[in-house]
């Protein structure tokens, strides 16, 4: 049996929302990692951003009569564990060059999986979830440019204490 353009909608929102749960914890744990006060401002402060994203997409979910999915919630938090893994073999003073590269692939994720709901709501003439999904995806897009700018200097700060550490100091000798 087909899906109606609001039953769509509703599983398209859904998905948003157990994927900004999943990350806003991810983000509250980056924010505790490491000693870059920029970067765990950084991810402070989008993991606030992050709640409010999915408290609006929630109501806009429950405006068009959907609940939020505890399965899909459940499966997010589990899946969003799995890149952590990429950081087995990497020094502790890697953690926040690590965490930013996380966050940034996160962040475009989550640019396409707005831009996805945002064709879908328009698809169905539905013009308020377009448009929210619009105002978050701005967001998302703004903050990838942060953790991109971050990048750089935390990439060369976890350089310079890993060799000097490992009694390597310059780079002529890598």
């Amino acid at each position: 049996m087909a899906e109606t353009s609001t039953d769509v909608i509703k599983r398209y929102l859904q998905d948003a929302i157990a994927a900004e749960k999943s990350f806003e914890t991810q983000l509250q744990g980056f924010a505790k990692e490491g000693d870059d006060d920029a970067a765990q401002s950084a991810f402070h402060q989008h993991a606030l951003e992050t709640k409010q994203q999915y408290e609006r997409l929630t109501a806009r979910l429950e405006s068009l009569g959907g609940s939020t999915s505890t399965a899909k919630s459940f499966l997010a938090h589990i899946f969003g564990l799995s890149p952590k893994t990429a950081q087995l073999g990497h020094e502790k003073e890697e953690r926040t060059t690590q965490n930013l590269m996380m966050a940034y692939a996160v962040e475009n994720s989550e640019i396409a999986m707005y831009e996805s709901l945002i064709t879908v709501a328009e698809a169905a003439g539905d013009t308020e979830t377009a448009a929210l999904a619009r105002s978050i995806q701005q967001e998302e897009q703004r903050t990838a440019e942060k953790v991109w700018n971050l990048l750089p200097t935390a990439a060369v700060t976890a350089f310079r204490r890993v060799t000097a550490q490992a009694g390597s100091t310059t780079a002529a000798s890598v």
